[in-house]
C-alpha cells in the first residue's frame, strides 16, 4: 500500500457512503436558515461567500471522484471556471456569474447521488477509497469554516447546534503541567496508517529534550489576567512582527470580547453577547497573541514534535527502542469517539476536565477537540515530501503558516487524530484555534 491509498478494508463502503451523507447534510444546515444575501455575505479576506462554498465542495468532489476516477462528465461545463478554487482568485468569487441557489442546490444534489451510485455499484481500489475520503474530509474542512465564517459575520447558530456545556469532575486538579522525559521519538503518521494527509509523511525519529507542557490548554480565565496585567500594551511580551501586527490591527484585547466595566468582560458568541466563561479553553487568538501570552507567563508555546509526544507517546519502548504510539490520546480505537468534545457535540467548548476518558497516556486533557493549538512550528515538509492528489493541499502553504494540532468542537472526528497537521497564518483570529503552553526541563 503506498501512502496515497487507503485500507479499504478499515473503509467498507456502508461507511463510506454514510459519511458522505452526513458530510453534505451538515453543510447543507449550516446554510438552511440563511437567506440568499447571507450565503453571498460581505467580502472579506478570510471568508468566502457561502454560496460559493456550496459550489466548490460540489465541484470538488465530482472533479477528484467522478471525472477523475469514474470518467464521467462534468455536471455543466462552466462548473471549472466558477468553482475550481486553484484557478480562481479569492477576491473575484464574489463577481463571479454562479449559479442561483436553486441551481446550485440541484448541482449538490446530482453529485451526491452519483456518488452514491459509485459506492453501491464499484468496488473502490486503495487509491480510489484515498480519494473520495479526501473528497469527504474536505467537505468537512469546509463545514467547520462554514461555522466560524458564521461567527465572523455576527450570523446566528445554525439551527442545529446548541450551546451547552459538560461539567467538570469534582476533586479534578487544576490545571498544571505534566512532565515529559522526552528521548527518541516517531514524528508523523507510519506508514500502515488506515489514511494520512500528504503533509503527515514520511514519519521519522527525531529526538525530544525533556519538557514539561500544560494538563489542560489555556483558558479564558487565564487569558484575562493577561489582558488585566496589560499584556496587549507591553512591548516585551511581543515579537517584532507580533508587535507590527497588534499595531497594525490596533488590537487591544481578544477577537469578539468586549470590556463591560472595569471588572466584567463580554464575548460575542454568533450573534449574542454573553459572560466570558473563565475555565472554557481561549479560542480565536492568533499565533502572535499566544506567543505573547506565553511571553508575559516565562512559558512558550510547544514544537509539533513535543505535543504529539504529549498526545500520543505512551510509557515504554517498542521493538524499535522508540516508545509506542497511539492514534488518539486515548487508544487506538477509531471508532471510539466518545472521549473527545468533536463534531459539534459542546458547541464552544467544554470543561478541560468534562472528558476524563480521554485524557492522554502521560495526562493531558483535550488533546483532540475543544480547540486547535498552536505550536510553534512553522509548517514544513517532512524528509521525503511528495504532494498528494491534490497537489496544493499542503505544498503551497509550506513557509508561510504556522502548526496547529487537536483540532476543535467543529472538526469531525472521522478526520482528527494524533498526527493531523493543520496550519493557518500566524495572523488568523477567526478560527478556532488556542494553545498550551509549555517549558524545557534542564
Amino acid at each position: 500500500m503506498n501512502r496515497f491509498e487507503a485500507n479499504v478494508e478499515a473503509f467498507p463502503a456502508e461507511s463510506l457512503a454514510a459519511w458522505a451523507t452526513d458530510a453534505r447534510d451538515r453543510v447543507l444546515a449550516l446554510v438552511d436558515d440563511l437567506d440568499d444575501e447571507q450565503v453571498m455575505g460581505p467580502q472579506l479576506v478570510t471568508t468566502n461567500p457561502l454560496i460559493w462554498e456550496i459550489g466548490h465542495v460540489t465541484w470538488f468532489q465530482e472533479n477528484f471522484v467522478l471525472r477523475r476516477f469514474a470518467g464521467e462528465a462534468p455536471y455543466r461545463p462552466e462548473v471549472d471556471s466558477l468553482y475550481d478554487s486553484i484557478a480562481i482568485p479569492h477576491e473575484v468569487r464574489w463577481d463571479l456569474p454562479l449559479f442561483s441557489r436553486e441551481d446550485t442546490l440541484a448541482y449538490l444534489e446530482n453529485v451526491r447521488g452519483r456518488i452514491q451510485d459509485l459506492i453501491r455499484n464499484r468496488k473502490l481500489n486503495g487509491e480510489e477509497t484515498y480519494l473520495l475520503l479526501f473528497s469527504i474530509y474536505h467537505e468537512d474542512m469546509h463545514a467547520e469554516a462554514f461555522t466560524y465564517t458564521r461567527q465572523t459575520l455576527g450570523y446566528a447558530p445554525p439551527n442545529f447546534m446548541q450551546r451547552s456545556s459538560v461539567p467538570g469532575k469534582p476533586g479534578t486538579p487544576p490545571n498544571d503541567e505534566v512532565e515529559i522525559r522526552g528521548g527518541r521519538f516517531v514524528l508523523g503518521a507510519r506508514a500502515d496508517a488506515p489514511y494520512a494527509f500528504d503533509n503527515e509523511h514520511v514519519a521519522h525519529p527525531v529526538v525530544v529534550a525533556p519538557f514539561a507542557i500544560d494538563r489542560d490548554a489555556v483558558s479564558q480565565g487565564d487569558f484575562l489576567r493577561f489582558v488585566d496585567a496589560g499584556g496587549y500594551e507591553n512591548r516585551e511580551c511581543w515579537s517584532e512582527a507580533g508587535w507590527n501586527w497588534r499595531k497594525s490591527e490596533n488590537a487591544t484585547q481578544p477577537h469578539y470580547w468586549r470590556r463591560e466595566d472595569d471588572r466584567h468582560w463580554s464575548r460575542r458568541w454568533f450573534d449574542a453577547w454573553s459572560p466570558l466563561d473563565p475555565a472554557a479553553a481561549m479560542t480565536n487568538v492568533n499565533w502572535f497573541e499566544a506567543n505573547a501570552y506565553c511571553a508575559w507567563a516565562r512559558r512558550r508555546l510547544p514544537t509539533e514534535a513535543e505535543w504529539e509526544m504529549a498526545a500520543s507517546a505512551e510509557p515504554g519502548n517498542a521493538a524499535d527502542g522508540m516508545p509506542p504510539k497511539r492514534a488518539y490520546p486515548w487508544g487506538n480505537d477509531r471508532h471510539d469517539r466518545a472521549p473527545a468534545n468533536l463534531d459539534w457535540r459542546n458547541c464552544g467548548g467544554a470543561a478541560a476536565d468534562a472528558y476524563p476518558a480521554g485524557e492522554s497516556a502521560v495526562g493531558c486533557r483535550q488533546m483532540l477537540g475543544d480547540s486547535w493549538e498552536w505550536t510553534s512550528t512553522d509548517f514544513q515538509p517532512f524528509a521525503g515530501f511528495e504532494p498528494g492528489p491534490y497537489r496544493e493541499y499542503s505544498a503551497t502553504l509550506f513557509g508561510a503558516t504556522k502548526v496547529l494540532r487537536g483540532g476543535c468542537w467543529a472538526t469531525r472526528s472521522r478526520l482528527i487524530n494524533n498526527t493531523h497537521r493543520n496550519y493557518y497564518g500566524p495572523d488568523r483570529r477567526d478560527v478556532w484555534a488556542g494553545f498550551r503552553t509549555c517549558r524545557t526541563l534542564t
